[in-house]
């Protein structure tokens, strides 16, 4: 053997399995198709927003009290910003701010809505996500509630997501967010002193040889372990970028198809000027919707910086994507100017702007994995091992309550890593 467990993916979930194999003193080696380890999370530096660090991707430690990485954050002394309690907060009603009657209605829109998804969950075995508002007719904010839970939050349309697939990964807690970026505290305090080899992506993966050992082609030729951890997305799973000898049985097909990958698109527009649109700094501002309208968030000059950022998900973001940057920042200025005027015009003429790509992504193909309506057991099944542990699945499409995170990601790493360990030392 070349190793004890090649690792497919230097993401979250890699580096957890990886970082769990080191411990425990078992050869390991991180193949990385891409030239960066972090896989969606990633920060950067774009000069559009004056160079000031920008997250592509993950943006915060959900659940900070009950997040693994949160406790490695703080062992290596970094900042966490309490994203929660700095952020103010403004929502609109049409072209007006909300009252103080509708803010405290909203306030108790999320626990109606909740109320409503377990009445169903009771009687259902599962239901759409967008089930939950038809049952509130008569709410003024189920749509929105369901535009955020859906598009926004779970980057998929409602009437695709499965309700108990949500309920299951409700997550509570604060949400930090490591000064820096969440991609930059990844790449910082998770890849160091693991054998990863970057430019080097995965094309073939024969399992079940002699002893369940594994063998996987590479470009730069073949690595042959006792077991093997592939961290990669569903949508690169469904898209045949990696060949399985044998053929992975019909069951893990079948799960990584019921967990498709979502998108959600970020666009940030930098101020020409002074005018911060009347808000104050690290201001989110959303709006009541209607059924079918579409919901784009803002968070206006985070952490006091001169640009505005707002996100969407779902059929949107992939049409938005298709149409291409420019549809993207107009689709952006738009919503804009519907709560504030044609003084947005005249704010962003000219300014730098940035809009993320991840459907264009080869190595991710979409923002993170969804769950088809009556197919909430699929991410414990994709989590299962193959071959007596010598084939095993991990990320954040694998977890449960932290789906979609990367707290979820490297949970499900560390878990099949454990997995593996137990592979090698049978086959020793």
């Amino acid at each position: 053997m070349d190793t004890d467990v090649v690792v497919i993916g230097a993401g979250c979930a890699g580096l957890g399995a990886a970082t769990a194999l080191r411990d425990a003193g078992v050869r390991c080696v991180v193949l990385e198709a891409s030239d960066r380890v972090g896989g969606r999370a990633w920060t950067t530096n774009p000069a559009a927003l004056g160079g000031v660090w920008f997250d592509m991707g993950a943006v915060w430690l959900h659940d900070a009290e009950n997040n693994p990485l949160t406790p490695i954050a703080r062992a290596a002394g970094d900042t966490l910003l309490r994203s929660d309690e700095i952020r103010t907060e403004r929502t609109f009603v049409g072209d007006r701010l909300a009252t103080a009657a509708e803010l405290a209605d909203y306030d108790g829109a999320a626990g109606r809505y909740a109320a409503a998804a377990d009445m169903l969950l009771a009687q259902h075995d599962d239901v759409p996500l967008s089930a939950i508002a038809r049952a509130l007719p008569d709410d003024p904010w189920a749509a929105t509630m369901e535009a955020w839970e859906g598009p926004v939050i779970c980057v998929v349309d409602a009437d695709r997501f499965s309700a108990r697939d949500w309920r299951d990964n409700a997550l509570g807690g604060s949400n930090l967010v490591p000064d820096g970026g969440v991609g930059a505290f990844v790449a910082r305090r998770c890849a160091t002193g693991l054998d990863i080899r970057l430019g080097t992506p995965a094309t073939r993966i024969a399992w079940n040889g002699p002893g369940g050992r594994v063998t996987v082609d590479t470009p730069r030729g073949a690595i042959t372990a006792v077991a093997c951890i592939v961290t990669v997305s569903t949508g690169v799973l469904a898209s045949g970028a990696i060949r399985f000898d044998p053929p992975l049985p019909a069951s893990v097909a079948d799960s990584a198809a019921a967990l498709p990958m979502g998108l959600a698109m970020k666009v940030a527009l930098r101020a020409n000027g002074a005018d911060r649109l009347d808000l104050p700094m690290h201001c989110s501002v959303d709006r009541q919707v209607r059924a079918g309208e579409t919901l784009m968030p803002f968070q206006c000059w985070p952490f006091g910086r001169d640009y505005v950022q707002g996100w969407v998900g779902g059929s949107v973001a992939w049409d938005l994507a298709a149409a291409g940057e420019a549809a993207a920042v107009d689709f952006a200025l738009s919503q804009l100017r519907g709560l504030f005027g044609g003084r947005v015009d005249r704010l962003f003429a000219g300014g730098g702007h940035l809009v993320t790509g991840w459907d264009a992504d080869p190595w991710a193909r979409g923002a993170y994995s969804t769950c088809v309506p009556g197919q909430s057991a699929a991410r414990r099944q994709l989590a299962e091992p193959l071959g007596d542990g010598h084939l095993l699945f991990a990320g954040e499409a694998c977890h449960v309550p932290f789906a979609s995170t990367v707290a979820g990601a490297w949970i499900s790493g560390q878990e099949a890593a454990r997995a593996a360990m137990r592979a090698v030392a049978g086959s020793v």
